[in-house]
């Protein structure tokens, strides 16, 4: 890394690091030195990442660096090799490993992967890289195994052969292609990049625009991850001639950083190709809040942070310095294009080209992560007053009070339906590419399909992944797609306002999603699929709450249960509830008494008019004591809790210089006054899929693909399920339904011998309507329904009775005739 003439910290002057300087994108808000109250709450902070950050070990490091020296060897043996092949007279070709990303800066955890980039000649290219396209001795023309050969003599089948190698798999067909193994335990993804020189010496500055001088568009991807790493690193040590103070900071970006993964992995932000926060995304806006405030220890900048991130003025970029054009023809970001009108949090990268490294970041997860931003500066403010209350009596908070900040998220009981995403392979080598395939399109499926072709007023995808099948027991899976599943899991939220009707058609997205994206795979083998399941929150399955919970479910659903009970909508919602049906006993009891006043009146003499009047005043009497009592009541439930303080003046002073420091730098260059900005931050928070309302009942739904969401009915009416429903329908056809607590007492439903005639002649019959209609059911091997047009399966609009041959069903998904004896199976991943 080149990191000579590094400044920037302080705004001053510039960095020089390659071939250009650059100056940071906005000024210092902050550049005071740490107080005494600041040191104290940094040693609070100390003692908890002590215990709870771990570091790799000095043994695990030494691992590391063998392993990437061995790489390195390989990789230097395989180009000399592929040079030599094709004659090229020009001494050493050279070559070069660089790594970039966590284990770049030194923020990588024990077990993280590293990210590594082999810098080759032009004559090395990536078919030499990959071996594909080999054609063996003797190979027939139509081998349908030919795809799968591979080059003896190309880079990946020299490391699928070494010793210390495993779980090698070889992604071709990603946009930035690359190798993934684990040499020695150590997980490795290595990226190519083919330079357009002769050799690649050791000397070779890569962070100098000019080595991306006619390179392909994967290699520019490549080079990009290294280059804007060395560039993160210089930016925050900047050009203080105090190397200690270049130290000192760069420690203190280390350590924020470590506590913001931390952070964004305990609560489910941290995956970039699932829309959420990556490594590179932390590091930049780490780096950002360096730069705001320079001087400031972990604890301080980290709390900073969620304040900056908090009151960002989103669609505005956020970015470490500005975009520049080095004239090689390559795309840089440009807040003015077209395309950059439809990105909802862009995060450019220092290097050149410019690019935003939060691409797949759309409304629906900004939603998700501008939430947690303002949980996580709520409760860094929290302790930082404690710590400020405490230490003017002496006193200190414990270390432990930032756990808080680090609790798993309650995705699982936060939401009242959720899906389940079952990504099934045929073996463990095509399951393992087709899960990789199929996480980067999630994000598709969620934010453009169902966030906005359903009327839902929140969704969000948990981007952890469970090895596990949870699909139905009635889809056709072999044993081999089971062993080789993994799930996710989406919750969302119903807007009642915009709902029509009483089912949310989800097959005809899940159709579209196979037909325009996963379709897009190759090769697309068979077995290889995706089903979907409903749930609502008490059908979860248990293992959801495993790593979450130590009491597993159950802990789980009595938190849910605290939550909604704390909830200020469901307490004015009981509230308003409790305060009808006061209302509706008062005004039945007066009824009542009016009833039997006006009766004793036409019935009773004239001689007991006097007691009756009497009577009527003692009733009138107990009527103003009810009344008085619901008034109480009323004036107990209403009663308005008294407004929050202010805030304190030095954090109102934090605010207005950040907010001055955030007016330097506008999307389009114009300048905005801060209402504007705000309103452009919340019209971006509030799109098509951000609506209020709905979504938060609690009502057992029926477990299909069409989730059944029932509309809001008249408080009096009775909410049936649909086996209830069902179960109506039968008894309107004249049939006796027995349930579970009624089988009890034998006999208790039998219609005695004398009343059978009274039944007959009340008996009324009802036509039994289809929810579906179908056509001819029977299935291939892959579970697709083949139409033969016989009479297997006869559906009608009315149901006349039996049929000989015929058994009549009545079933979720339909009623109509089944011929006797033929089993029918009906799997999740079939529409009708």
């Amino acid at each position: 890394m080149a990191t000579s003439g590094v400044s920037g910290a302080s705004g001053g002057g510039g960095i020089r690091i390659g071939n250009r300087t650059v100056t940071p994108a906005l000024p210092v808000v902050d550049a005071s030195a740490p107080t005494e109250t600041d040191k104290s709450f940094q040693v609070t902070l100390a003692d908890f990442c002590k215990n709870e950050i771990e570091l790799e070990a000095p043994e695990g490091l030494r691992k590391r660096e063998r392993a990437l020296d061995r790489i390195g060897a390989l990789s230097r043996e395989w180009i000399k090799a592929v040079c030599g092949g094709r004659l090229v007279d020009g001494g050493d070709p050279g070559g070069q490993l660089f790594t970039s990303g966590s284990y770049r800066l030194g923020v990588h955890e024990p077990g993280a992967d590293i990210d590594c980039i082999l810098v080759a000649p032009h004559m090395c290219t990536r078919q030499d890289f990959f071996g594909s396209g080999f054609a063996p001795p003797g190979m027939e023309e139509d081998d349908p195994n030919q795809a799968s050969y591979r080059d003896p003599e190309s880079l990946a089948e020299r490391i699928r052969r070494h010793p210390d190698v495993t779980n090698f798999v070889p992604v071709e067909s990603a946009a930035v292609p690359l190798l993934t193994f684990d040499w020695e335990g150590v997980n490795i993804d290595l990226l190519f990049a083919r330079l357009s020189t002769q050799t690649v010496p050791t000397t070779l500055d890569i962070d100098n625009d000019a080595v991306l001088d006619g390179v392909d568009n994967a290699t520019e991807k490549s080079l990009n991850g290294p280059r804007v790493t060395n560039l993160i690193a210089a930016l925050v040590t900047g050009d203080d001639p105090n190397k200690e103070a270049q130290k000192k900071r760069y420690e203190t970006f280390l350590e924020v950083v470590r506590c913001v993964r931390k952070w964004a992995k305990a609560r489910g932000l941290y995956n970039n190709k699932m829309g959420y926060f990556g490594g590179v995304n932390i590091n930049i806006c780490v780096a950002l809040c360096v730069q705001l405030y320079p001087n400031a220890n972990p604890a301080s900048l980290l709390r900073r942070f969620f304040l900056v991130f908090k009151s960002w003025r989103w669609p505005n970029p956020v970015m470490l310095t500005r975009p520049h054009d080095s004239g090689l023809g390559l795309t840089v970001w440009n807040a003015s294009h077209v395309q950059t009108a439809r990105q909802v949090a862009p995060i450019i990268t220092p290097a050149y080209p410019a690019m935003n490294s939060s691409l797949s970041v759309s409304r629906q997860t900004l939603q998700i992560l501008h939430e947690e931003f303002c949980r996580g500066h709520t409760i860094v403010d929290k302790l930082w007053k404690d710590h400020q209350k405490k230490q003017q009596s002496g006193a200190a908070i414990d270390g432990e009070a930032w756990r808080e900040l680090f609790e798993p998220s309650d995705f699982f009981i936060s939401y009242p339906y959720y899906l389940s995403l079952c990504i099934v392979g045929p073996t463990q080598s095509d399951a393992q590419s087709w899960a990789g395939f199929v996480e980067s399109r999630l994000r598709k499926l969620v934010s453009d399909l169902l966030g906005k072709s359903l009327p839902l007023s929140k969704i969000q995808l948990w981007p952890k992944k469970f090895e596990v099948c949870i699909a139905d027991r009635s889809a056709l899976l072999t044993n081999a797609q089971r062993q080789n599943c993994i799930a996710y899991f989406v919750g969302f939220q119903v807007d009642t306002l915009r709902m029509r009707g009483r089912a949310l058609d989800i097959e005809r997205q899940m159709q579209n999603f196979r037909e325009w994206e996963l379709s897009r795979f190759q090769p697309l083998v068979q077995g290889m699929d995706v089903l979907v399941k409903c749930f609502t929150v008490k059908e979860l399955p248990r293992i959801v709450f495993e790593n979450t919970y130590p009491g597993g479910k159950l802990e789980g659903m009595q938190k849910r249960r605290r939550i909604r009970n704390a909830d200020p909508k469901l307490q004015e919602k009981r509230r308003v509830a409790r305060l009808k049906a006061l209302k509706r006993k008062m005004a039945n009891m007066q009824k009542k008494k009016e009833e039997i006043a006006a009766a004793a009146a036409k019935t009773e003499s004239d001689k007991k008019r006097k007691r009756d009047d009497n009577d009527d005043q003692g009733d009138e009497e107990e009527q103003e004591e009810s009344g008085d009592a619901v008034e109480e009541e009323v004036t107990e439930d209403v009663d308005v809790t008294p407004s929050g303080d202010k805030e304190e003046e030095i954090l109102e002073e934090e605010t207005n210089l950040l907010e001055h420091a955030l007016d330097s730098i506008q999307q389009d260059g114009t300048t905005k006054t801060r209402e504007e900005a705000e309103a452009d931050r919340r019209r971006l928070l509030a799109g098509e899929l951000l609506v209020e309302g709905g979504g938060g009942d609690d009502e057992e739904e029926e477990d299909t693909q069409a989730i059944d969401v029932a509309p809001e009915e008249e408080e009096s009416e009775k909410r049936l399920t649909a086996e209830q429903r069902e179960a109506e329908l039968l008894r309107q056809a004249g049939y006796t339904v027995v349930s579970d607590d009624e089988a009890l007492t034998l006999g208790g439903n039998m219609i005695l011998p004398w009343r059978k005639r009274a039944a007959e002649k009340t008996r009324q019959h009802a036509q039994i309507k289809f929810h579906t209609k179908f056509d001819v059911v029977e299935l291939d091997a892959n579970g697709h329904v083949i139409d033969k047009g016989d009479n297997d399966f006869v559906p009608s609009n009315s149901w006349t009775g039996r049929r000989g041959g015929f058994e009549f069903k009545l079933g979720q998904r339909g009623v109509g005739y089944y011929r006797t004896g033929a089993k029918v199976v009906v799997p999740s991943n079939t529409s009708y």
